[in-house]
């Protein structure tokens, strides 16, 4: 378990010790769909390492961790055929989970998203979730 220890919910997902929609992982991070997406594809990238802000983040992780930042964003809109991504991460301020922790959403023209304040929504089914994984996975073998 990384050192942010038992208590922190991605330090568990990346231990494999809590489940998760996986999409991605590579040596110095992991993706993960979010279990309440703004939109199907929302995905969460997590360093396998914990870091609780990206300031903790160790200057030599910074360009790894990034470049899997902007694999994934055009890989969930290849993958969902997207007009775009809004990528966002925050610190200790309205960071639900105390880790590190990018958030990559899909994005198309007019759909609704405004401001700050946005409406989470349920997957319809497991199906339509491992579908996106599935989409989103293909989209980052053919990137790479």
């Amino acid at each position: 378990m990384s050192a942010g220890g038992e208590n922190c919910l991605f330090c568990q997902i990346v231990a494999g010790a809590v489940p998760a929609v996986q999409v991605f992982e590579d040596q110095v991070s992991m993706a993960f769909l979010d279990h309440r997406p703004l939109f199907p594809g929302h995905c969460l990238l997590v360093p396998r390492d914990h870091h609780e802000t990206l300031g903790d983040l160790p200057p030599k992780l910074v360009g790894p961790f990034f470049s899997n930042v902007q694999l994934l964003a055009r890989a969930v809109e290849v993958a969902l055929d997207a007009d775009g991504s809004f990528v966002a991460m925050n610190n200790r301020v309205s960071q639900s989970v105390p880790h590190l922790h990018a958030h990559i959403v899909p994005r198309r023209r007019k759909d609704g998203l405004k401001g700050f304040f946005w409406p989470r929504n349920k997957y319809e089914s497991e199906e339509e979730m491992l579908r996106v994984q599935q989409a989103i996975r293909l989209a980052v073998t053919t990137l790479r």
